[in-house]
């Protein structure tokens, strides 16, 4: 059984920052991409960032410069640094894996969400 556990969202002002953290543990054979996807209510969840394995990073183009992706291999772990928050950046912020099992294959799995809330 995998899991992804997020954590340091929270309420800020606007320009400011913060860090979300998100680890994946349980039978884990391999990481592959790891994310960060955001969903606003009655809106599709759409994708924050991204980051291979070896560490290419794909970014919206409403984050760049703002946001920075990073993970931790041995960890298992992804990051997001939010800098220069905006009112706009206020969702429910998700993290994903593409975990490999014993069989090699490979499953999308989700965190179960933060909320970031930036007030104006």
């Amino acid at each position: 059984q995998v899991q992804l556990v997020e954590s340091g969202g929270g309420l800020v002002q606007a320009g400011g920052s913060l860090r979300l953290s998100c680890v994946a543990s349980g039978t884990i054979f391999g990481i592959n991409d790891m994310g960060w996807y955001r969903q606003t209510p009655g809106k599709q969840r759409d994708l924050v960032a991204t980051i291979s394995t070896d560490s290419y990073r794909n970014y919206v183009d409403s984050v760049k410069g703002r946001f920075t992706i990073s993970r931790d291999n041995a960890k298992n772990a992804v990051y997001l640094q939010m800098n220069s928050l905006k009112p706009e950046d206020t969702a429910v912020y998700y993290c994903y894996a593409d975990i490999k099992d014993h069989t090699h294959r490979t499953y999308d799995y989700w965190g179960q969400g933060t909320q970031v809330t930036v007030s104006s």
